[in-house]
């Protein structure tokens, strides 16, 4: 079990890094707070996405390949 564990907590955090960067971009606060932009960085919110989903791919290939 415990040789699983690192993968597992990879596939979590690579799953909602991914995720929750995805529904930043789709729907943006409605509010605007003084200070903050927007709208997220398109290019750092796709890096994200990516890291996300490459960790995300490479824990799921260790826990079943």
């Amino acid at each position: 079990m415990f040789e699983q564990l690192l993968p597992m907590l990879t596939l979590a955090v690579g799953g909602a890094l991914a995720v929750g960067t995805v529904l930043a971009l789709v729907r943006p606060r409605e509010e605007h707070v003084d200070g903050e932009l927007e709208n997220p960085p398109l290019v750092r919110s796709l890096l994200q996405i990516a890291i996300g989903v490459f960790a995300s791919i490479w824990a799921l290939v260790t826990l079943f390949g």
